[in-house]
């Protein structure tokens, strides 16, 4: 829920209807009821899943928020910056096409034509996500400010909620580093990138996480000069690093200015009016002096708490303002929950979702469902993808007793008749032979996440998928390729000279 949303540009037809839908100046908030079963705070992705799932099961519900329905995923993360990407993908792959025999001529892009398609697609897709839509739902939805007044009632406005059940789906908001001259400059973050009607020709990306690493790829594509910068050793640190320099390599090739291991000292408008980051340079060959047009600050995020009252309310926050829960998802108020990135757990759309799920089962009902036990796989929609599911890569290098096995692109025929050969798969399996992590690198690799994550949930041996019939030719081969290494390696000489004299017999 944001208490200042982010204001909504340009003033075009799709951005009106937009409004009109997840943002409606003119919304008449219900009457309360007496008590709600539950008060969800904050209309993204969880704080939708938790208020229209609980009221589909009978309860009373109210939902609170102040800025835009549908959250970061609608607005500002998951569908406008996916709607770009698309449109970047479909220009490399124009570039690209004298490959495959297909004469096209100097390819160019119509940068506001990009950005009006996302706009169109954004709201579209908010019909899904519209006060009117929650609630016909059967959700009592309150346009404002939620205020916790006590341990089981908040304010609206003027208007006193008093509930059985809460849970804060609050969301998160870009971090920014308190830079040097940050005000001085043309500083775009997620939340306000896509208010771009003209594309930047020079363009500084700070930050070599996965937003910034997307969007730095994303704009070199459409036509802007990019350079990505972070003090960091490599892009994408919670990434296995051979898929990191993989994606690092790819930046590179396209053109991408990359400097790791970069200090940013200040930003600064110089006295001719152009704009410049002053870099602390180290051991690098990065310039002292970088200028640019515009500078998108990719440097994290940090969770929605301020102004909700959580002190009154009695629940904890951390160090980094997340909200403290347990497995449940409790707060230190047993009658209040959190769910989504105001917790600090996992900052996706999904985890949102199935952390929501968690809460309707443990708040209303007499449940005892730990969010801990969730498998929540990731990816990065670079080109390639990194696609990632169950022990994170730091995780595996603690176990130490786990054994790999890996397949490349270049051993799958559809991948080679397809031209798009980079990456490879990495499973990582226990003593019993269950898959307990994997890690998919490559064009659409995050679209095997459904079977990977199957997988590692389920806890399927990896002899098992080395036995599954898959379709020839498909991507998807590349699986059980990885499962083959595996059946592969499981014959040793010794058995290999047993099954010889076996078949030796079968000839008599």
């Amino acid at each position: 829920m944001s208490t200042d949303p982010s204001p909504i540009r340009p003033d075009d037809h799709h951005n009106r209807v937009l409004r009109e839908l997840v943002a409606p100046e003119d919304w008449s908030n219900p009457t309360p009821a007496e008590r709600y079963d539950l008060v969800v705070i904050g209309g993204g992705t969880a704080g939708l899943v938790s208020a229209i799932g609980a009221a589909g099961l009978g309860a009373t519900v109210a939902l609170v928020e102040g800025g835009m329905m549908g959250g970061d995923c609608l607005n500002w993360g998951c569908v406008p910056s996916k709607a770009l990407i698309s449109c970047a993908q479909a220009a490399h792959d124009a570039r690209r096409a004298a490959e495959y025999g297909v004469q096209t001529g100097e390819v160019s892009v119509d940068f506001g034509a990009v950005m009006a398609r996302m706009r169109s697609l954004r709201t579209g897709i908010a019909q899904h996500d519209s006060f009117e839509r929650v609630r016909d739902e059967g959700v009592h939805v309150f346009r404002g400010t939620a205020r916790f007044t006590g341990r089981r009632r908040l304010v609206v406005g003027e208007t006193e909620l008093s509930f059985h059940r809460a849970v804060i789906c609050t969301g998160g908001q870009p971090a920014l580093p308190p830079f040097d001259g940050l005000d001085a400059v043309h500083a775009l973050t997620n939340e306000t990138v896509f208010q771009l009607t003209e594309l930047p020709e020079r363009l500084l990306v700070v930050g070599a996480g996965p937003i910034g690493c997307e969007l730095a790829q994303a704009f070199q594509r459409l036509g802007s000069q990019v350079t990505l910068v972070d003090q960091a050793g490599r892009v994408l640190t919670r990434d296995d690093p051979e898929a990191a320099e993989l994606v690092a390599e790819t930046l590179v090739a396209e053109g991408v200015n990359l400097h790791l291991g970069v200090g940013l000292e200040r930003l600064e408008r110089t006295p001719d009016g152009s704009q410049r980051a002053v870099l602390d340079p180290g051991d690098s060959d990065a310039p002292a002096h970088l200028p640019f047009d515009a500078v998108l600050l990719a440097t994290g995020r940090r969770p929605n708490t301020e102004g909700l009252g959580l002190e009154t309310a009695g629940v904890q926050v951390d160090d980094r303002g997340a909200v403290v829960t347990d497995g449940l998802l409790r707060t230190s108020n047993p009658r209040i929950y959190a769910a989504g990135d105001v917790t600090g757990r996992w900052q996706f759309t999904h985890a949102a979702d199935a952390m929501a799920r968690v809460v309707i089962r443990n708040a209303l009902f007499f449940g005892s469902e730990s969010a801990d036990d969730l498998v929540i796989p990731w990816c990065t929609y670079t080109d390639p993808e990194v696609a990632q599911v169950g022990l994170s890569w730091a995780e595996v290098q603690e176990r130490g007793d786990l054994e790999l096995y890996r397949a490349a692109w270049s051993d799958v025929d559809r991948a080679r008749l397809d031209g798009d050969t980079a990456g490879w798969v990495k499973l990582y399996v226990d003593r019993g032979g269950h898959i307990v992590s994997a890690t998919c690198v490559g064009r659409h690799a995050g679209e095997h996440l459904g079977a990977l994550s199957l997988a590692v949930t389920n806890g399927v041996k990896i002899g098992e998928l080395e036995q599954t019939v898959l379709p020839y030719p498909t991507r998807a081969e590349l699986l059980r390729r990885a499962a083959g290494a595996w059946s592969k390696a499981r014959l040793s000489p010794a058995a290999a000279t047993v099954l010889g004299g076996i078949i030796k017999l079968r000839r008599l």
